[in-house]
């Protein structure tokens, strides 16, 4: 294996901080009042502010047009079709130097499987890609993915939204929960159940359907403000009555499942970066720290609880960042998806980064818990990754599952 980063993504990295610095920094500059001021960034109803909307969106059409917005999508659909590799190390590199933007994340570059040019829209048939896919490509429109509810998080075969045919229309019926960005969507990737046998051998059953969230019976009905935050991006929807046309299906009908995990790994990927590269800045500004306050008549550096702290950082960054270039290795050069590493790489990342920022904040001290050097909002966003993506415990059941079917490999 060679570790070093290959030059085409190096030169793609450098672009996309020289782009971050030349375009987003100096939006965030100009609306700091209105992006960093939870007060301002928010209505009452938990919503973003129209002119936070304004501005994301813009940053998504100037990034589509650098060709950054796209560079992950699948060549079929009009994108760059760069790989896990590609998205790990990106991603690192705007968690190291960018970890707190407002503008940044799932905006510069859209999640791979639930927004932009998700390869859930290969399924699309041609007509709709003709009609949609510039306005999706472009940053113009957004997507949405509705997928969870209720009662079916982790279990996806829970889902309970029905629907059913009318001629050449399906009705649907159901509600989603924790549904990301459904309220500035202009579409929605809806599964809904068509064959409640097959669904319940676990075998089919569940059919992906290309909706305009304008639709009527459509309803995004509130926002859920997540942990420390005033609004949030999560929704909770209603479906009532909704029609739509047999034609929107997504691929093949009762064959939604797999439309639901196709490129997720590229995520999991993708997050994983976001928590090394972020856990890499909390180190840095733990090691800048140290060497600036003093206590007990010497600097924190000096003491050896601080040098252990800062030690076991940097081991679980350095075997964090190994494991996913590992893991987007595999992905990249093994026939058969490593789900087992995939796994492996998500938990321990995420949970890594957890770690790393309650000891930034543990070494900070009384100014750690302040908002003054954003280590808390980044111990929150940690304690947020471990869920989205598939959850820790689902993470280390699927890891078992690899290991008791005999898959000991490494």
């Amino acid at each position: 294996m060679n570790f070093s980063i290959p030059e085409e993504t190096a030169e793609i990295i450098k672009g996309i901080i020289q782009f971050i610095n030349k375009v987003v920094i100096p939006l965030e500059q100009e609306h700091h009042n209105l992006l960093f001021n939870e007060r301002n960034y928010y209505l009452e109803d938990g919503r973003r502010h129209p002119k936070v909307e304004e501005l994301r969106r813009k940053v998504r059409k100037e990034s589509a047009k650098a060709g950054y917005y796209t560079m992950f999508g699948d060549p079929e659909l009009g994108g760059e079709g760069f790989g896990p590799m590609t998205s790990l190390l990106i991603n690192e590199a705007i968690g190291k130097h960018f970890p707190n933007s407002k503008l940044i994340e799932h905006v510069v570059i859209p999640s791979p499987f639930t927004n932009g040019l998700t390869p859930v829209l290969k399924g699309l048939r041609q007509e709709l890609k003709d009609k949609y896919l510039e306005g999706i490509g472009s940053g113009d429109k957004q997507l949405c993915f509705g997928l969870t509810e209720p009662d079916a998080g982790s279990d996806v075969w829970g889902i309970r939204t029905k629907a059913v045919k009318e001629g050449n229309e399906y009705v649907i019926n159901g509600t989603k929960q924790w549904i990301s960005h459904a309220h500035y969507a202009d579409y929605c990737m809806l599964f809904a159940v068509t064959n409640p046998e097959l669904q319940a051998q676990r075998k089919g059953g569940i059919t992906c359907f290309f909706v305009e969230t304008s639709s009527p019976g459509f309803h995004v009905d509130s926002v859920i403000p997540v942990m420390g935050s005033l609004g949030g991006d999560a929704t909770i929807i209603t479906i009532d009555n909704l029609r739509v046309p047999e034609e929107n299906i997504i691929g093949e009908l009762d064959q939604g499942f797999g439309k639901a995990m196709n490129g997720i790994n590229n995520g999991r990927l993708g997050m994983s970066g976001i928590c090394i590269g972020s856990a890499q800045w909390a180190l840095s500004k733990s090691v800048d720290y140290s060497k600036i306050r003093r206590t007990f008549g010497k600097a924190l550096e000096e003491h050896q609880t601080i040098q252990n702290m800062l030690a076991e950082m940097a081991m679980d960054i350095y075997a964090a960042r190994n494991m996913a270039l590992h893991c987007a290795w595999k992905i990249e050069n093994s026939k058969k998806t490593p789900t087992k590493e995939i796994s492996m790489t998500k938990a321990y990342c995420t949970e890594m980064m957890g770690r790393v920022y309650d000891s930034a904040i543990q070494i900070h001290g009384g100014m750690g818990l302040s908002n003054e050097l954003q280590l808390e909002e980044g111990y929150r966003r940690a304690r947020l990754m471990r869920i989205p993506d598939g959850t820790s415990e689902i993470h280390r059941r699927t890891i078992a599952r690899s290991l008791l079917k005999g898959d000991l490999s490494f």
